[in-house]
């Protein structure tokens, strides 16, 4: 099954994600860690990526999309995948069809997180990621059993400098401005899943699993 995850910065896509992996037995495919990966191995796209992100730039579509590309074809995810964070715009979700098309594959269902912006504002200006392990907890809905110290490992806890409402509230609106279309992308080809992402995160999963599986009302 070949997963698409959506949804705002702050709707919970990370945690969902851990879940449904988990469920479906598919690699969770994140740009960020196909990026790192990339890097890491000296791969020429990945040489080509850290050229730009060094100098604090925006890579390129075309060396993002080889990158996805890359990471698509590898052997774990031959029984399917679960990408989150890719397409950002409507020029990557056609460069994905049509990469996936000639794997002869095609996105299966795109999950689509919604939360009001208030609540948003609130997970987000909230959030503590741990500086060892990169687990996330929130002070008012996650949070940690010691304040400032990871549960799971004993890292420094900190607050990210872009969580300030004022950044928040910007990459919230340019969010939904290139994402929208997205949204109607998705919806016109019958795969998209709309999940109430304000529910308690068990009846989230649940309606995630339910619209995967195709049982959802």
């Amino acid at each position: 099954m070949n997963i698409l995850f959506m949804g705002p910065p702050g709707a919970g896509k990370g945690t969902q994600a851990e879940r449904i992996v988990d469920t479906f037995k598919v690699p969770h495919i994140s740009t960020g860690d196909a990026f790192r990966l990339a890097m890491k191995q000296g791969t020429p796209l990945g040489v080509k990526a850290k050229e730009f992100v060094d100098q604090g730039l925006l890579v390129p579509d075309e060396i993002t999309n080889g990158i996805v590309r890359d990471r698509l074809a590898q052997e774990d995810c031959n029984g399917g995948f679960l990408l989150d964070g890719f397409p950002r715009t409507l020029q990557q979700a056609e460069a994905l069809d049509g990469m996936l098309a000639e794997m002869g594959r095609s996105i299966d269902h795109v999950v689509n997180l919604k939360v009001d912006r208030g609540l948003l504002l609130a997970r987000l200006t909230g959030r503590r990621i741990c500086k060892s392990c990169g687990s996330t907890y929130h002070v008012m809905f996650n949070p940690p059993k010691q304040e400032g110290v990871c549960d799971k490992c004993g890292g420094e806890l900190y607050q990210r400098s872009d969580d300030t409402e004022a950044k928040v509230g910007t990459r919230l609106d340019e969010y939904i401005s290139k994402t929208a279309p997205l949204l109607e992308y998705y919806s016109s080809k019958g795969v998209l899943c709309e999940v109430d992402g304000e529910k308690e995160i068990d009846e989230v999963t649940t309606d995630i699993v339910s619209c995967l599986r195709g049982t959802a009302e």
